[in-house]
């Protein structure tokens, strides 16, 4: 993993989750740490963009969500669950090579890689692993259709899916900036 999510992967109690998500984060295309959050610079702040700006978004997402833990009544397993969707939300932004631009599928293509590759023998794991791909799919919120793509995405339905979709919104607010050098 070369350190990279070494904090929010530790913010993890759960070993299966822990363990599922270290996989994911093993499988991330390296484009993923090169490239900005938004390849026009429109939606995200100054610090999700440039180099590694895909990267820093998503470490703002967890930052975020750890925020919002204090105010939200998920139990411990539940925030495990959504600190692993959200390292893994925006892992194929760009598809699964890299097309240097957000791929409208990106939710659909980074759960099908998961449940393709990632490995689990147990029948907890492939719950988890289930959760967590269901999490992802649905991390657009509202914005489920594109004008240069026909599919439809699933819009979130779940506490755990909208509370998912929140903190990636609020990571990309133009408005709002993240302090990397503080965390809890």
């Amino acid at each position: 993993m070369n350190g990279h999510f070494e904090q929010e992967l530790a913010l993890i109690k759960n070993t299966e989750i822990r363990n599922i998500a270290e996989q994911g984060v093993s499988l991330l295309p390296e484009y993923f740490y090169k490239v900005p959050a938004s390849s026009t610079g429109k939606y995200h702040p100054s610090f999700a963009l440039g180099d590694g700006g895909l990267y820093r978004h998503v470490r703002a997402s967890v930052g975020i969500a750890v925020e919002l833990f204090r105010i939200y009544d998920f139990t411990e397993y539940e925030q495990d669950l959504i600190v692993a969707s959200l390292i893994l939300h925006d892992g194929w932004k760009q598809g699964e090579n890299g097309s240097g631009n957000t791929t409208h599928t990106h939710p659909i293509v980074a759960s099908k890689v998961l449940k393709e590759k990632v490995v689990v023998s147990k029948e907890e794991e492939e719950e988890i692993l289930a959760i967590i791909c269901d999490n992802i799919s649905t991390h657009m919120g509202k914005w489920t259709t594109s004008k240069w793509d026909a599919t439809v995405l699933l819009a979130p339905q779940t506490e755990m899916q909208k509370f998912v979709h929140l903190a990636d919104y609020l990571a990309s607010r133009k408005a709002l900036e993240y302090n990397f050098d503080v965390r809890q």
